[in-house]
């Protein structure tokens, strides 16, 4: 499957020697560049996290590594906040970086976890495929779904990346960056072109988000791919930021014009019951 592709069409019903401290060698300031060095790097790092504080001599026997290597790849990761070294203890332990890192997974599993209901019942109700996505490396994609019984309906596979722009949940997300940050994100990503109906021009799509953010919702109309729409409302944590989005997403003769804001109040309804769910809450100037 293509992977830039937001939408398929399913039309059957399947679809890694002192006793404490540091070593007495003086450390290279040479980058570790290659794969073997990140390998290394992730063992240490998994090995301080099993036993919560351990001296060099223990992480480069339990490693398999020299004290020597060990101490460089040590720094490294110290010096992006992975871990911190006490110097009284003479003791490696894990970093706030580490932490702020297993926070952000935690946070998604939940969103899904909490989500997974919300989305079968938006199904029940629109009789089409709701869907779950989050933002990543300015792309959105796609974590979760429930698809309709209609043999014609939309699939998202698990994973699948699409263009924000040309995506409703992705027009959710980019519709809660700042002016500078839309920008930057449009110099990054651009604005491709995939139907007649894709918002390919910066100031258009300004306007779009501005109407975006007015009533809570988004749509893709045919942007990405003809005959399929979708709308789409954000997910907020419990600073009031934008962390996931949900839509429902069908052929456009299911879902004319004159549902639009049906499923448009629907869908905005059940974000904010999982932005609730899991401790959000909109912000404030919504």
């Amino acid at each position: 499957m293509n992977a830039h592709a937001p939408y398929s069409v399913a039309v059957s019903d399947k679809v890694f020697t002192r006793t404490r401290g540091r070593p007495r060698g003086r450390p290279t300031n040479k980058p570790a560049t290659n794969v073997k060095a990140l390998e290394r790097a992730l063992i240490l790092l998994q090995t301080v996290a099993e036993a919560d504080s351990m001296s060099l001599t223990d992480l480069s026997q339990r490693a398999g590594m020299p004290a020597s290597t060990a101490h460089r790849l040590l720094m490294t990761l110290q010096s992006f906040g992975y871990l911190e070294f006490d110097e009284e203890s003479q003791l490696w332990t894990i970093g706030v970086e580490a932490f702020r890192i297993g926070g952000s997974f935690t946070r998604r599993i939940k969103v899904v976890e909490a989500g997974r209901p919300m989305l079968r019942a938006l199904m029940e109700k629109t009789g089409e495929t709701a869907n779950m996505a989050i933002a990543d490396d300015g792309d959105v994609v796609f974590v979760s779904q429930v698809e309709t019984h209609e043999p014609i309906r939309a699939f998202h596979r698990p994973g699948t990346r699409a263009h924000m722009h040309a995506s409703g949940i992705g027009k959710a997300l980019l519709a809660h960056m700042d002016a500078s940050g839309l920008d930057n994100w449009m110099a990054k990503k651009g604005l491709p072109t995939y139907t007649d109906n894709t918002i390919a021009d910066p100031e258009a799509l300004r306007n779009e988000m501005a109407a975006v953010r007015e009533r809570g919702w988004a749509i893709d109309n045919e942007e990405r791919t003809l005959g399929m729409r979708c709308v789409a409302a954000p997910v907020y944590n419990e600073y009031g930021e934008a962390i996931a989005g949900i839509s429902v997403s069908g052929p456009s003769v299911r879902i004319p014009d004159s549902a639009l804001t049906e499923y448009g109040l629907l869908v905005r309804q059940s974000a904010d019951d999982i932005t609730r769910s899991i401790g959000g809450a909109p912000p404030a100037h919504r």
